[in-house]
């Protein structure tokens, strides 16, 4: 038989419910690219320092190594909308937590458009009662973007 290990931290960290994985995409569905980082292809990494209540709501952030152009206010933005999990701590105790957070700024790839080209072939039937050397095709091109 294992023994089981015991926990040796009196307060325990608060962390983002899913892990590091669930963080990521959390930013990435949140994140508006800044126009002016945009036109400047600014990329890079935002690194902050956050303050985390009793509750796990982000109370402060502070940009310790920023990239600037709107990404650090970006970055800011992101991370107050974020809801951290803090687990029960003894004698009810209040507890703000600090971590260090790191939000990557990549310059989002241009999708390609999909070009849809269609033709229709429709039979052309000649008159006889009408001859000449004006020979017209059956063929019509759509082209949609």
């Amino acid at each position: 038989m294992q023994k089981q290990k015991k926990d040796n931290q009196f307060l325990k960290k608060a962390y983002y419910e899913g892990g590091n994985k669930a963080f990521r995409e959390f930013v990435v569905q949140h994140l508006k690219y800044p126009k002016e980082a945009l036109e400047k292809g600014i990329e890079g990494i935002v690194q902050m320092r956050i303050e985390i209540d009793h509750k796990g709501n982000v109370k402060g952030a502070k940009v310790i190594k920023g990239i600037g152009f709107g990404c650090d206010e970006e970055a800011v933005r992101i991370i107050k909308l974020a809801k951290y999990v803090v687990p029960k701590s003894p004698r009810k105790l209040r507890v703000k937590y600090n971590k260090n957070v790191r939000i990557q700024f990549k310059k989002p790839k241009k999708k390609k458009k999909k070009i849809k080209i269609e033709y229709k072939i429709t039979p052309t039937v000649k008159l006889p009662e009408k001859k000449s050397d004006d020979s017209s095709s059956g063929y019509n091109y759509v082209i949609k973007f």
